[in-house]
């Protein structure tokens, strides 16, 4: 609100008047008939138009939409938002002439009841509930989803062939599979077959890693044998289901091969490395400079393998 020409601002309200007229001489104005003084009078004596009527009404107007504003703002709310997906209408206890009475039904998305504008919070799941699934049970669910096979590794690891051989799932709760050949997840079926002990082994070793580093990235699991065994690409072994390629696990917790050594969690990968060469394993090839050591004999710096460890089995009696 600005001033305005004309206007006068006062804390008090006050009528301005002008001065009554004065006598012109005495007798002549005395002479002057009662019915001319009463016509003259309101035009002589009324209040000089100043605009403080005007400007009063103004303040009200204004006084009246900061309130209206102010009541629209607050009193018809919609809802009253609780939580990411939990609404409670409010605007509703307003129906029905102010009565305060709730809905009838709470909304379908309400996770609580309403009753008397009180909550009543949800009930507490029991323990039977909230048990997580163990780690015996997960590892007994890969070993039951594997359709095993009693297979018969013929000949060496680089010249020989694969009888009726167990495929490895392209993916586990704790591993996934990586094709080496097109550099993506998951790996082809045909390539994941092995000797039954080689992958009962394989998947029991992953299982106690995971158990004992519940915050590691799953294992990545590379080639194993083809489903009858022999050439694998370009790989010289791999050829009777007694081979697996095992990437080493990253620091970023991806999911694929790392492309170098600055990449790879050495205190994970040692730990997995450890656990294969407890499982057994006959010899286990790693890179020069992946930084992995072992048993002199067992575990073998090799070319090639600086981002995945080469895991090879004896082969078992027949």
């Amino acid at each position: 609100m600005a001033w305005r020409v004309d206007e006068v601002w006062l804390d008090a309200e006050m009528l301005w008047f002008r001065e009554p007229m004065r006598p012109l001489a005495g007798a002549p104005a005395l002479a002057v008939p009662a019915f001319v003084h009463g016509a003259l009078e309101p035009a002589l004596f009324a209040p000089i138009p100043t605009g403080l009527d005007a400007s009063q009404r103004r303040r009200v107007a204004a006084r009246t939409a900061r309130r209206r504003r102010l009541a629209t703002r607050t009193v018809p709310a919609v809802a009253l938002v609780l939580g990411s997906a939990t609404m409670l209408p409010i605007a509703a206890l307003r129906h029905g002439g102010g009565s305060g009475q709730a809905l009838q039904e709470d909304p379908p998305s309400l996770t609580f009841r309403l009753d008397e504008f009180q909550f009543r919070l949800p009930r507490k799941p029991t323990r039977a509930e909230t048990t997580r699934t163990t780690r015996a049970e997960i590892e007994a669910t890969e070993l039951t989803g594997i359709a095993w096979r009693h297979a018969t590794s013929v000949g060496l690891w680089y010249a020989g062939r694969l009888d009726d051989g167990t495929q490895l799932p392209v993916e586990g709760a704790d591993w996934v599979t990586w094709d080496p050949v097109t550099d993506s997840t998951p790996n082809k079926p045909y390539r994941l077959y092995g000797n039954e002990r080689t992958i009962r082994t394989l998947v029991s070793v992953i299982a106690a890693y995971r158990a004992a580093h519940p915050h590691a990235p799953r294992v990545v699991v590379g080639d194993i044998s083809r489903r009858g065994g022999g050439r694998l690409d370009e790989h010289a072994s791999h050829q009777n289901g007694l081979d697996v390629d095992v990437y080493y696990p990253r620091l970023d917790r991806h999911l694929s091969a790392p492309i170098a050594t600055s990449q790879i969690d050495h205190q994970l990968a040692q730990d997995l490395l450890d656990r294969f060469v407890a499982a057994g394993a006959r010899v286990v090839f790693v890179g020069f400079s992946a930084g992995l050591t072992g048993p002199s004999g067992t575990v073998v710096p090799y070319p090639n393998h600086e981002n995945h460890m080469h895991v090879r089995f004896p082969v078992p009696p027949r």
